[in-house]
């Protein structure tokens, strides 16, 4: 019933055009704070922007979890605006990391559990299949097929 009539109102009202509504979603970011009044400050900030539904910190990890229907680069600008060093959540946790004490992921500042968010380079698109493994150890071109056999 309400989608009928915004629709006949759109069609006789004015000709604007409406925009794009953004998506909800939720904004992870590790900013740097000390006391009550760096975590207040940012609670502030955040809380203020048009469509932040919940600002959530956990100081002890250094991270602010934002919800709300916003962009993730606008609360990025909006964090920073306060003076504190923000960047996005860089962590993951380390369940969910193939090698997670690699050189690269590891990281002694990451809050217990986690590891630094690490995109994997494959060197195929195609996943790694053990059959694949055995197949190719008796092959033409494997130079020490004779020596196994």
């Amino acid at each position: 019933m309400g989608g009928t009539l915004e629709y006949f109102s759109g069609l006789f009202g004015s000709s604007h055009r409406r925009k794009k509504r953004k998506q909800f979603q939720t904004v992870e970011l590790k900013v740097r704070m000390d006391c009550d009044g760096c975590e207040l400050k940012v609670k502030n900030a955040l809380s203020s922007m048009k469509g932040v539904k919940s600002v959530d910190i956990n100081r002890k990890q250094q991270k602010v979890t934002v919800t709300g229907y916003v962009e993730q680069h606008k609360v990025l600008k909006k964090a920073q605006s306060t003076g504190k060093k923000a960047e996005i959540w860089p962590y993951v946790p380390y369940n969910l990391v193939m090698h997670p004490y690699a050189a690269n992921t590891y990281d002694k500042k990451a809050p217990p559990g986690y590891v630094r968010n690490v995109e994997a380079i494959t060197i195929s698109s195609q996943p790694f299949r053990q059959e694949d493994q055995l197949t190719n150890l008796f092959n033409d071109d494997n130079p020490n097929a004779c020596s196994i056999m």
